[in-house]
């Protein structure tokens, strides 16, 4: 090695060793080691924390489809999720609204996904059926997609029995980009519609759908057709879940497209 290779080399090796004592860290060293060890701990928690919260949701599910919102306590919820900690819910959610609310986004964030993918596949924006389609099956291939048994319609269902919680609901799944769009493009089709009519029969199909799929979950969980449904009728002896959903989305969508182009009864100004 010539002098000239042998400063270069002499200066990298100072060059490497100034930056490994400026940063306090020798390479390799114990220190690295430590660091590594406490973001795989942070990482581990973080995991860990995840999956405390997801089986608290699903517990929540469970009970409140099965019971009702009123008649189940955080502590119970806490203890079917396999919780030791009394409080244990209240930690990762706050309060029972926040909970709920963390239930209603969880199945927002699947049905605003198939949403946006139907919507982007509309191929004729003047059939009514095609946009009401965007407003039933990403509820129904979410539910399909769960398999049986599931709460999830059921849960939905108790929550629409409490105003307070109805609020949340409506906060947090009507307003999606995904739903207003939709609702935009069948509203389109329906321009001769009084805003107080458009408002009633906006309640009516929530009302429709929500209990609807809570029915046919119940019926499926059974193991027999929902009763007193026409639809569920041609589907009675159909075993796959997916298929049961199917016809009930079908059949949903006629029902909607039905109420939606009915005639408006006009009544005489009091008076």
């Amino acid at each position: 090695m010539s002098s000239t290779e042998t400063v270069r080399a002499g200066s990298g090796r100072a060059t490497r060793r100034a930056s490994g004592s400026a940063s306090g860290r020798v390479p390799g060293s114990a220190s690295d080691s430590a660091s590594g060890s406490v973001s795989g701990r942070a990482a581990g928690k973080a995991g860990r924390a995840h999956d405390t919260r997801e089986a608290i949701l699903d517990a929540a599910e469970r009970l409140f489809a099965e019971r009702g919102v009123g008649e189940v306590s955080n502590r119970q919820i806490g203890q079917a999720a396999g919780q030791a900690n009394n409080f244990a819910v209240g930690y990762h959610f706050g309060t029972k609204a926040d909970l709920v609310r963390a239930i209603v986004r969880r199945h927002t964030a699947v049905t605003e996904e198939r949403r946006l993918g139907m919507l982007a596949e509309i191929a004729e924006p003047g059939d009514l059926h095609a946009w009401i389609s965007c407003l039933v099956r990403p509820a129904t291939g979410q539910l399909d997609a769960l398999g049986v048994p599931s709460w999830r319609a059921r849960c939905l269902a108790q929550f629409d029995t409490v105003p307070a919680l109805r609020r949340i609901v409506v906060e947090e799944s009507v307003a999606t980009p995904s739903m207003g769009r939709a609702l935009e493009g069948m509203f389109r089709l329906l321009p001769g519609l009084p805003e107080a009519v458009r408002a009633e029969r906006g309640d009516m199909s929530r009302l429709l759908v929500v209990h609807t799929l809570a029915e046919r979950e119940r019926a499926l969980h059974e193991g027999g057709p929902a009763a007193g449904t026409g639809w569920d009728a041609t589907a009675a002896g159909l075993i796959d879940a997916g298929t049961g959903w199917e016809a009930t989305a079908a059949g949903l969508i006629d029902a909607l497209a039905g109420l939606w182009q009915a005639p408006v009864t006009t009544w005489p100004a009091p008076g």
